[in-house]
């Protein structure tokens, strides 16, 4: 199977208005603060949604309830003067208020940029089959990660404003856990989600034609297991080009989670590349969802076909 690369929106521009959203986790008021003035310094308008500092009344895991967590996306994305939608944090959540979202809407206020990850897998997919869409599967606004790292930083402006300058990424320093050269269509995110999304209206049927990108947090080796081998039982991972392998973060000892990875992935055949550097680990890169490329796991480079965006 071919599959389709997604429509690209346009590059940001100096002085462009930026929406920050919170659809997950809570969000530490000092942490988005200091993203606004960070992204300020890069020239852009960043404007906060009326509710990114909620916290719902009963679920503290929850920033605010699901209904407004989905009307700030929802007016932020339908706002003509808004450019790009940036997550402000992870957490969990996405899932509770992505069926809340007029779809029809989003697809009628035309293509915008849209950022995050972990949690905002889910979102990833949602705009993926929904859209049509291009996203960037980067740092976020007020992410640890986004405020302390440089490379982190740089590569996520250089991919906003001139995406021309980073269509080779180069791994953080892993190397092949599959050796070989595979073409597909980039997609994929959190382990986690992209297994809990199976089923649901807004997850693609499989990853059948595209280079699939995994990465997770604080997930012990066999709930790795778990989450891969539903992948596997389900068929998802039938036809897929090549797996790029983020970090790992807090899921216990890197030698056990590579050795079930190595299990898990080896049989399907396809290259395979190990630590490249994106999602919860320091200084992330920002890998464009819908774009098609490249993957040359033995070189540990990834080469995009054309731009993120336009």
């Amino acid at each position: 199977m071919t599959r389709t690369e997604l429509r690209r929106p346009d590059r940001l521009a100096p002085g462009a208005r930026v929406a920050v959203v919170a659809p997950s986790g809570p969000v530490p008021e000092e942490r988005l603060q200091s993203g606004l003035d960070l992204l300020r310094g890069w020239d852009l308008d960043p404007v906060v949604a009326p509710h990114v500092l909620d916290r719902h009344p009963e679920f503290d895991y929850l920033a605010g309830t699901d209904a407004d967590r989905a009307a700030d996306l929802q007016r932020a994305w339908c706002d003509p003067d808004v450019a790009a939608v940036l997550c402000a944090r992870g957490g969990y959540g996405v899932q509770r208020m992505v069926d809340l979202l007029d779809w029809d809407a989003l697809r009628a206020a035309g293509p915008k940029v849209f950022v995050g990850f972990s949690d905002i897998t889910a979102l990833h997919e949602a705009f993926a089959t929904r859209l049509g869409l291009v996203t960037l599967h980067g740092p976020m606004a007020a992410g640890q990660d986004f405020l302390k790292n440089a490379r982190a930083q740089e590569h996520l402006r250089a991919t906003l404003f001139a995406p021309e300058t980073v269509t080779t990424i180069a791994s953080a320093g892993g190397g092949a856990l599959v050796p070989g050269r595979a073409r597909g269509v980039l997609l994929g995110g959190c382990l986690a989600l992209l297994a809990s999304d199976l089923g649901t209206p807004h997850a693609r049927p499989s990853a059948a034609g595209g280079l699939l990108c995994l990465e997770d947090v604080g997930e012990e080796t066999y709930r790795l297991d778990r989450c891969l081998t539903q992948l596997l039982r389900a068929g998802w991972l039938e036809g897929v080009r090549g797996v790029l392998l983020g970090s790992w973060a807090e899921c216990g000892p890197y030698d056990g989670v590579r050795a079930l990875l190595a299990d898990r992935l080896g049989g399907l055949g396809v290259p395979v590349v190990e630590e490249f550097g994106f999602g919860h680990g320091d200084g992330a890169l920002t890998i464009p969802f819908g774009v098609a490329a490249e993957l040359d796991a033995d070189a540990g480079t990834l080469t995009l076909e054309r731009p993120a965006l336009r």
